[in-house]
């Protein structure tokens, strides 16, 4: 059988691929929600606002799954960075004409919705395209990637922002789209069409059956891991997502160009240890073992602990930010490094006509968190008051003791990414 290279010519397409559209995706999570703080000042509807947005991509990521299975990944790659162009120009078209809220809600909706088709496709790809051997090193390449989108996007988004204003970011955003799109057209990834068993809904009813079967009956380690990733989602993502923001330009006392640059700042200092994370995982990836995992929750407690104690001890605002950032960082960095485990367990353990289903179920059980946990984090820094340090010390106990009880689960497992082995075949 002929191997394949990871740095084949159609993985390196869906790697340029990825980072033109990410970064178009980056600016674009950047700018709205920030506009929408901007003219509204509440936390609640800025919580709200990006809750209501992820429930859609929560329900689309296994339908993803279901089509990434059964339609070219290509496919639906292109068509779906056509269509967000299409939203962000009808977007553009609308704003300032109608009530921006029910225009932003609207539009995060859909461009989330999106997201979750859209994932599934790209990480279903990975172990089409690249060798058993090679799997972990191309998902952090892959979460490298995205990583890299969301520490430039918010940088450059948070400059443009404050100098121009929204309407330059949605321009580059939809250019972004179209030229990613144009170049997926040229990726060829294997493929073989699966007959449809009756309509489809019964197909995708039967997929999703057994999608969870594989998860519950023959691998149930995958929905336990799935349970540890949504509790990071809830308690310590959200609070990142929320809080941060909400801090920055509403609670330090920045001027609102300075806190809006400093956000962007933030957005991208925090997203570099996405990108420490994916490279420590490229670098260590013979080297980490299932053991490892409990210590990477902990870190990430001890993380979101830092962010706490800064905002309670520290005085000037500045410092205040840079040992906020340095703690939300250091979590996103361990949390990457727990993510690509996980990634990699799945992918190696699931077979390849069932990767795509398996990855949006699992996607969609780790994710589903995060509306819950950003509503909540809303809700709290509206009515918190001063005592902005509690929900980064509650959050950090949780996660501690979910670590501390989850240990031995980890202690069992042979990890098969490590081990040159797969499970199931």
């Amino acid at each position: 059988m002929q191997t394949k290279a990871i740095l084949s010519k159609d993985f390196i397409l869906v790697a340029i691929g990825q980072v033109i559209s990410l970064f178009g995706n980056q600016i674009l999570r950047y700018a709205l929600p920030l506009y929408l703080l901007n003219q509204t000042g509440s936390s609640v509807l800025f919580g709200t606002i990006l809750a209501s947005s992820f429930i859609p991509m929560l329900f689309l990521f296994p339908i993803g799954g279901i089509i990434a299975d059964r339609v070219n990944k290509r496919n639906i790659m292109v068509i779906l960075d056509f269509s967000t162009a299409i939203l962000i120009t009808l977007f553009c078209l609308m704003v300032g004409k109608i009530d921006v809220v029910p225009l932003m809600t609207i539009t995060m909706i859909i461009l989330y919705g999106i997201q979750g088709a859209y994932q599934p496709a790209v990480k279903a790809s990975v172990p089409v395209l690249v060798d058993t051997e090679h799997i972990m090193r191309a998902n952090s390449i892959v979460d490298l990637i995205s990583s890299l989108a969301g520490m430039v996007g918010p940088v450059i988004g948070g400059i443009l922002f404050s100098v121009v204003g929204l309407a330059p970011i949605l321009y580059v955003s939809i250019g972004c789209f179209f030229l990613a799109a144009v170049m997926e057209i040229f990726i060829h990834i294997p493929f073989e069409k699966r007959q449809a068993e009756g309509n489809i809904i019964i197909t995708g009813f039967n997929d999703l059956k057994e999608s969870f079967c594989f998860m519950f009956k023959v691998q149930p380690m995958l929905w336990k891991l799935s349970l540890i990733f949504a509790s990071i989602n809830l308690f310590l993502t959200s609070l990142v997502l929320i809080g941060v923001p909400v801090l920055i330009t509403q609670r330090l006392g920045f001027a609102p160009n300075t806190a809006n640059r400093l956000y962007g700042f933030a957005q991208g200092i925090i997203a570099a240890g996405c990108i420490l994370g994916g490279l420590l995982a490229g670098v260590f990836s013979k080297k980490l073992k299932s053991k490892t995992s409990p210590f990477l929750l902990m870190g990430c407690a001890l993380s979101i602990f830092l962010g706490g104690a800064a905002l309670q001890v520290l005085k000037g605002v500045m410092v205040i930010y840079i040992v906020l950032l340095m703690g939300c960082s250091l979590m996103l960095v361990l949390s990457t490094l727990f993510q690509i485990q996980v990634m990699t367990y799945l992918q190696i353990l699931t077979p390849k006509e069932l990767t795509g289903k398996v990855i949006s179920c699992v996607m969609c059980i780790s994710m589903c968190t995060n509306p819950l946990g950003q509503f909540l984090y809303g809700v709290v820094f509206e009515k918190i008051g001063s005592s902005t340090y509690l929900p980064f010390y509650i959050a950090a106990l949780i996660m501690l003791g979910i670590s501390v009880f989850t240990r031995r689960m980890f202690y069992g497992m042979d990890h098969p990414g490590l081990n040159g082995h797969q499970s199931h075949g």
